[in-house]
């Protein structure tokens, strides 16, 4: 699932390109992956411009002038991205934004079908069941906020880095190098962890997003930026998928283990417990 860094990099890639443009049609090709009910919230968008566009956990926001947002989320192999009008298209293209005098278009892919669009009064997004319950963003917190997040809570440290209530936006990949980057094992008791390695972490959380999102995301699979290229920071990966590997640090070998139902990799020397 395509995580912060990666959403982040599809925003930023879009703004750059959207921005100003009025919509001309909305074409839903795959009527699912719509949660509106009624089509004609999908009529109001046309001819309005984009006014916006941005990151909320790991879901994107395009905000329109006439107050109206849609709220992308990518689900697990959702692509969402700008192409020239006469691209051809494949039967996992679910829905297409044209713009009145220009020759790119917005799309929406998705292979496996998980990811919706939902179309809310901007005014309201915050409220909505998909925002309402998410965490801050991890990026935006600074330390003594930070560490409010976890002050008093109970579990294994990896699970709550997953949990969107906790900060929005890390995923399997990202918390496993945040951890390894943080030299903290992702089955340690968070309510045993002190101020110091909890200051670890959240140092590690700010280096390895922000490296992520200047590498253009990682690609494993079916990521795509909003150019439809692929990310680079899978080259750069220290733990996740690496199992078997020597340790890039201190050369024990790379663990897999389950936390919490989750595979998750890790070095079993410079992650102690």
């Amino acid at each position: 699932m395509p995580e912060l860094p990666e959403v982040e990099t599809i925003v930023r890639c879009l703004r750059r390109r959207l921005i100003g443009l009025e919509v001309e049609n909305v074409r839903v090709v795959f009527r699912a992956v719509v949660r509106n009910r009624k089509a004609s919230f999908l009529k109001r968008l046309i001819g309005q411009e984009i006014v916006g566009l941005r990151r909320r956990g790991k879901m994107a926001l395009l905000d329109f002038s006439g107050g109206l947002t849609l709220i992308v989320h990518l689900k697990m192999t959702g692509q969402l991205f700008c192409c020239g009008c006469g691209a051809p298209f494949d039967k996992h293209t679910h829905f297409i934004i044209s713009f009145r005098n220009t020759p790119h278009e917005l799309r929406f892919r998705d292979v496996r079908k998980f990811g919706f669009i939902l179309g809310v009064r901007t005014a309201e997004a915050e409220r909505t069941r998909e925002l309402s319950g998410l965490g801050p963003d991890p990026l935006a917190l600074d330390l003594p906020s930070f560490l409010d997040r976890f002050r008093g809570r109970r579990g294994r440290l990896k699970s709550l880095l997953l949990n969107q209530r906790v900060i929005a936006g890390v995923g399997n990949i990202y918390a496993d190098e945040i951890l390894f980057e943080a030299g903290l094992d992702p089955r340690a008791e968070v309510s045993g962890l002190g101020r110091q390695r909890l200051g670890r972490l959240w140092t590690a959380v700010r280096t390895v997003l922000n490296e992520a999102i200047t590498f253009k995301g990682t690609t494993v699979r079916d990521y795509r930026d909003g150019e439809g290229l692929e990310g680079l920071f899978q080259n750069r990966l220290r733990v996740y998928g690496r199992e078997g590997e020597p340790c890039p640090r201190c050369g024990a070998v790379i663990k897999r283990i389950r936390v919490s139902g989750r595979s998750t990799h890790f070095c079993p020397r410079c992650q102690r417990r």
